[in-house]
């Protein structure tokens, strides 16, 4: 088969890369904020244990992971009779802010607390995933190419690392300017809500899919729509039938658990390692900021080198980089910022390369099978589950962990006096554990195949 000529700037003008961008302030803002302060909220302001904070932050996600297939045959189905996912990412993006605020307005402590935010959680990530399934799958409909699909997916990547920066940077910052405690929780959670909500209407209305309708599916496919158990066998059959998708979903989920884990940690290591609770902006700042000025060098590493290898690449400098920080162990300094910002360099090309790759992988599954039959959505919603579960289960690991290190819970009065055990725990957390996870993550990228018919050669 030919090699398709470059697809001209009119099938992807700037309003389109514009709009698509926008969508990652939502996802950078609920992917960043619950990961970074909600563990600490619990049990630092509303005095729940670690154990138990530890199930509150994973039943939630263990419903995103179960949602997200229905989502993705919805946004199918929508994406068939309508020629577009818009109405449901609409639903999400209007619904989130709402459940977001009540996801930090929990009214008691203790273990009523916990019941209150499983609960407000759980609408939270439902509305997320009404977002961000549809809008995962995008990218396969909008570009025609793998070249165009790296170009739609660079500057979004780039709105994601500004969005992860200011709301990681910036929540706490607004949570502590707004007071102490729950206000400035409460605070944080309305300010960057609507921000949230902004991006996400954005791409919602503005990135839509090139033309404006779909021709309607006809036969088995189409009538099982309104099946349950129809979503589960197709994220099952599409799991089975993709081997590259198996294998850049299993790298990418062992390096999102690890992203969990660390970004759970640094609000401990800001308060119980440097010892003061603000430095997590700092953290923040030295891990995401880098990844602003590598956008472009990394996109043209993945032209020189190709994709797969860029990705390995990455996710070794952030083994090395992450594992460094055991020595915080014996001594903290400046040294610890610029080892995160080395990480921040590496986590950005962890970002763009799974993500310039996956819709490879759906262009490929949908050339593969029928017309009408595509499965983006149910490859989107696959691939969301997996991140989110990797995401969740971050925190729940690095909970677990302090549970068993002897950490002591706080009701707001300030930080406790932790044991040595858990002080070491937290720094293995953010160092020992991210770098071990990444490194694991090599083995199933390794089975991902450059070659593949679908993947632009260079």
């Amino acid at each position: 088969m030919p090699t398709p000529a470059p697809d001209p700037q009119p099938e992807m003008p700037n309003r389109l890369r514009a709009a698509y961008a926008a969508g990652s302030v939502g996802t950078g803002g609920f992917g960043t904020l619950p990961g970074l302060v909600l563990s600490y909220y619990l049990t630092d302001t509303l005095g729940v244990a670690a154990g138990l904070a530890s199930l509150v932050v994973t039943v939630p996600k263990i419903w995103d992971v179960v949602v997200d297939p229905l989502v993705g045959r919805l946004s199918d189905a929508s994406a068939r009779r309508t020629g577009s996912r818009a109405p449901i990412m609409l639903v999400g993006a209007i619904s989130l802010p709402v459940a977001f605020t009540l996801l930090f307005a929990a009214p008691w402590t203790g273990g009523a607390a916990a019941v209150w935010v499983v609960g407000a959680f759980l609408l939270a990530t439902t509305a997320f995933s009404l977002f961000q399934v549809p809008y995962i799958a995008l990218p396969a409909e909008l570009a025609p190419t793998p070249a165009a699909r790296t170009r739609l997916l660079a500057p979004r990547i780039a709105v994601l690392a500004l969005a992860i920066l200011a709301f990681g940077g910036g929540g706490p910052i607004v949570r502590d300017a707004a007071g102490s405690g729950r206000t400035g929780y409460l605070v944080m959670a309305v300010v960057t809500g609507v921000v949230m909500a902004a991006g996400m209407v954005v791409a919602a209305l503005g990135a839509r899919r090139r033309g404006t309708t779909s021709t309607p599916a006809r036969g088995p496919s189409s009538q099982r729509q309104g099946s349950i158990l129809a979503a589960y066998r197709s994220a099952i059959d599409v799991l089975r039938d993709s081997a590259p998708l198996r294998a850049l979903l299993a790298a990418f989920v062992l390096q999102a658990l690890a992203a969990g884990a660390m970004l759970a940690a640094a609000q401990y290591v800001a308060t119980y390692v440097l010892g003061q609770e603000s430095a997590v902006t700092g953290l923040f700042i030295a891990l995401v900021a880098p990844a602003l000025l590598v956008m472009a060098p990394a996109r043209r590493l993945a032209d020189r080198v190709g994709k797969k290898r860029a990705f390995v690449a990455s996710s070794l400098l952030f083994a090395l980089a992450t594992a460094s920080l055991m020595f915080m162990t014996a001594a903290v300094g400046w040294w610890v910022y610029l080892a995160v910002a080395v990480a921040g360099v590496a986590y950005a090309g962890m970002q763009l390369y799974p993500l310039a790759m996956l819709p490879d992988v759906i262009a490929h599954d949908t050339h593969a099978r029928p017309a009408g039959h595509d499965r983006a959505g149910v490859i989107a919603g696959v691939w969301t589950a997996g991140e989110t579960a990797g995401l969740a289960l971050g925190p729940t690991l690095a909970l677990a962990v302090l549970a068993v290190s002897g950490f002591v819970s706080s009701a707001g009065e300030g930080p406790a006096v932790q044991p040595g055990s858990a002080l070491t725990a937290v720094v293995v957390i953010f160092s020992a554990l991210p770098a071990l996870l990444a490194g694991v993550s090599l083995f199933p990228l390794a089975r991902y195949r450059d070659h593949q018919p679908f993947t632009e050669a260079r």
